[in-house]
């Protein structure tokens, strides 16, 4: 005899399966997978490069999805089997095996609703994501650091590769700012869900009284643009300066001045690179860093004009705290735009964060459907 779970297990993957079917409409993109692979036999497919790999992304994109969930609804088919098997035979080791393989099946539904979730234009693009500690010198700088492991971490475990952008190392401890460009599929669409202000309320292992301190960090996230979006960025609006990179703890990675600080006059938009050894490959990055920024700033002012027009009322201000990080006297963090909270503080800060990414995203949603 199955176990209540197990068989309430089994209920909610065919519900969940069933809904996913419905809304993602298989049979239409069935039907465009195949109208894309009709275009890509046609012999002047690759006369125009540019289009034809556009249209590549496209079908990929459509794939991906088309595949992910046939392949879920089918792990679904076997497991259904297996409940029925072990059902039937009462076999204790089959329905242990049954019962871990839908908690993985419903684990894979999660993460593949969350991408669903992802279907703004930007939102498959990697991520350009700077911390910046507020006031309180060493205790912000030390708490921009650990929210720097816990992006590392978060990004670890999803096989997303982060470079190091910039790096300005903390007087005695933690950094003064760093810059991460983390790489991978819908990088953006999962980060923008943490931008705002990081609080922290700890006891300071920096105060030998042993007093409890609030430490603030800015965390700004914006898509790595690509070089088809246009923005226009003028030479003489530009005030470019090199100096020398230097690393974690301070010591010089390079004996030239090959590190690039641009500032963009009109708006005031800063970025630096030193990760490469070469001044013209950091300002490259640098010029790619600022029309992200540039452009981000240009759909912030669209959407904050449009805000004015319905009379909402939006704090985009560098003071918006999103999230509360709580060590003592108890332990919990808390999302204050969606509510969510956990009390595994200690999980958090090694990187779990996709329930509140989850419940930023579905909030979102909800919002646009309201």
């Amino acid at each position: 005899m199955l176990e209540p779970e197990v068989k309430q297990d089994l209920r909610e993957i065919a519900k969940r399966l069933t809904e996913l079917r419905g809304s993602l409409d298989l049979d239409h993109k069935l039907e465009e997978i195949g109208d894309y692979e009709v275009k890509m036999a046609a012999p002047d497919f690759w006369d125009d490069n540019e289009k034809a790999q556009k249209i590549i992304g496209e079908l990929n994109a459509i794939k991906s999805v088309v595949d992910q969930f046939q392949a879920l609804n089918n792990e679904y088919e076997d497991l259904d089997v297996m409940a029925q098997l072990a059902d039937e035979e009462n076999d204790e080791d089959m329905a242990a095996e049954l019962a871990d393989g839908l908690k993985g099946v419903l684990r894979k539904l999660e993460d593949f609703q969350l991408q669903l979730l992802l279907n703004q234009p930007y939102d498959r693009l990697n991520a350009i994501l700077e911390l910046h500690p507020g006031a309180g010198g060493t205790e912000s700088q030390d708490w921009a650091e650990m929210l720097l492991r816990m992006y590392r971490r978060w990004a670890e475990k999803r096989d997303f590769k982060v470079e190091v952008l910039d790096y300005l190392p903390g007087d005695e401890a933690g950094v003064k700012s760093v810059t991460l460009l983390i790489k991978g599929h819908n990088a953006y669409g999962y980060l923008k869900a943490e931008k705002g202000v990081h609080r922290l309320v700890r006891i300071s292992p920096f105060d030998a009284s042993g007093r409890r301190h609030t430490s603030f960090v800015s965390c700004d996230v914006v898509p790595e643009i690509e070089d088809d979006v246009e923005v226009d960025i003028r030479t003489e609006d530009l005030k470019i300066d090199t100096y020398r990179a230097s690393g974690a703890g301070g010591q010089h990675i390079n004996t030239t001045d090959s590190a690039v600080r641009i500032t963009h006059l009109p708006t005031g938009v800063v970025v630096t690179c030193q990760t490469e050894r070469s001044q013209i490959k950091n300002r490259e990055r640098a010029m790619k860093h600022l029309r992200s920024k540039l452009y981000e700033k240009k759909i912030e002012e669209q959407e904050k004009h449009l805000a004015e027009i319905r009379g909402e009322q939006s704090d985009i201000a560098w003071g918006s705290q999103i999230r509360s990080y709580v060590f003592h006297p108890y332990s919990m963090v808390k999302d204050h735009r969606t509510t969510e909270e956990t009390g595994n503080v200690g999980a958090v800060m090694d990187g779990d964060l996709d329930p509140f990414i989850d419940a930023y995203l579905r909030l979102q949603i909800q919002k646009k459907e309201e």
